[in-house]
């Protein structure tokens, strides 16, 4: 289950208020409940100081304490019976003392006739008053705590509230044509979130773009041999004797031919961009032999001399399927545009940093200005004598791309001719070279 952003905010900040409020609220009490006490012991100096100026005594006598309504009893010594809970030998100041009605807080004042002042009462009622006073500060906080968690959870949903209609704005984008978000609104801590999500929108755009152009291209490319199909089988069909047939048959088989090679280049491509199978260990060397001895008989056929060139064997960390596209791709551009008696060489290299395969040949070449062009789907050179769909080139790019390699083409430096270069550096990809 997804974790909710905002209920996990509310309820952290929920608790941290709830705590702090709960640790204000016991620190206040604690504060005003000594207060309070310290307010009676300066209440009780303040008597004995009034007391001591010779005021009249509001409470004479030592059975005034047991009346439930008094609350401070004055005691002149030695005038007044000195009571049993009250030691004769106790020094002035603040003392606290047991009795049989309870704990007394006294304070002792020596007069300057000799004499001495009691100012007692009970601790009982002390305390009453002290934590009536403490509670009386307490309520407030403790009725602000509801209303601080409320708005809490009121500003984390109007914060979080931006994110919410970031979703709906992105809900409702046209899957075909998604644009970029407005992140004006925005907190800073989500803008480069939003940044990051317009820059993949951006080439989401571009990709679907590249897609809708290849569609297109590939139906104008299948839309040719298949009218020239159309035609060729037309014209079997009316062929008035064997001989004729067998003539005509020819140029349909010719274009069948093309077509399954059209089609199998468009599946190829498709696979490589949905995904392939995952890494294993690739002898590049023994798929280098492999593919030398499937194209042997084509270039014997047109006189080709046909070899490979390695330093040592060679081994990467690649999907197989993929490499095998990159390099058959380059052997078949190859052959298709080196003229006969004409050579291509397969060469194997590495070195610390990573691995090259290059394939070389002596044919016409390709002029500077179009070695970018080349690698577009469908695209082939002006005046270009060859029969290929344009797709190789472009096939080997994506299957390049996937791998985490770099495809490029390179004028032959014993002359004219090219050199496709496939470079997979050292990465997570890429195995140790053998």
């Amino acid at each position: 289950m997804n974790r909710s952003l905002q209920r996990h905010l509310s309820i952290m900040l929920g608790r941290a208020v709830l705590l702090c409020g709960l640790l204000a609220a016991i620190a206040s009490f604690a504060l005003a409940y000594f207060e309070a006490k310290e307010f009676q012991d300066d209440m009780l100096r303040q008597i004995a100081t009034f007391s001591a100026g010779g005021a009249p005594r509001a409470h004479p006598g030592a059975g005034d304490f047991n009346d439930p309504e008094s609350r401070v009893m004055i005691l002149h010594l030695p005038d007044d019976k000195r009571p049993d809970w009250l030691p004769g030998d106790l020094p002035p100041g603040f003392h606290t003392l047991g009795s049989a009605a309870g704990h007394l807080r006294v304070f002792i004042r020596d007069m300057p006739a000799a004499g001495r002042l009691v100012i007692a009462q009970p601790t009982e009622a002390r305390d009453e008053l002290a934590s009536n006073s403490a509670l009386r500060t307490l309520i407030p906080l403790l009725l602000l705590l509801p209303l601080l968690l409320w708005l809490s959870m009121r500003i984390v949903r109007g914060e979080l509230a931006p994110i919410a209609r970031l979703s709906r704005r992105l809900d409702e984008q046209p899957a075909d044509r998604p644009q970029a978000v407005v992140d004006t609104d925005l907190p800073s801590e989500i803008t480069p979130f939003v940044e990051a999500i317009n820059r993949l929108l951006q080439r989401v755009n571009h990709l679907m773009g590249q897609q809708r152009r290849f569609i297109a291209d590939a139906a104008h490319e299948l839309r040719s041999p298949l009218t020239a199909l159309s035609l060729q089988a037309q014209n079997l069909s009316q062929a008035e004797t064997l001989e004729a047939a067998h003539e005509r048959a020819i140029p349909l088989q010719e274009g069948i031919e093309r077509a399954r090679q059209l089609t199998e280049q468009l599946l190829s491509l498709a696979r490589i961009q949905a995904g392939g199978e995952g890494d294993t260990e690739v002898d590049v060397s023994a798929l280098a032999r492999e593919l030398i001895a499937e194209n042997l008989p084509r270039a014997e056929a047109r006189s080709i001399d046909l070899g490979l060139d390695e330093s040592a064997p060679l081994t990467l960390r690649v999907e197989p399927d993929t490499l095998r596209l990159i390099l058959k791709n380059a052997l078949d551009n190859a052959l298709k545009y080196t003229p006969s008696g004409g050579e291509v060489t397969l060469r194997l290299q590495s070195d610390a940093t990573g691995a090259t395969s290059e394939v070389i040949d002596n044919g016409p070449g390709i002029p500077d200005s179009e070695r970018e062009r080349v690698f577009d789907p469908f695209y082939r050179l002006p005046g270009s004598n060859g029969e290929g769909s344009g797709l190789g080139l472009a096939i080997a790019r994506e299957a390049a791309a996937r791998l985490g390699g770099i495809v490029s083409l390179h004028s032959r430096p014993e002359g004219h001719g090219l050199v496709f270069r496939y470079r997979q550096d050292i990465c997570p990809r890429l195995g140790k070279n053998a």
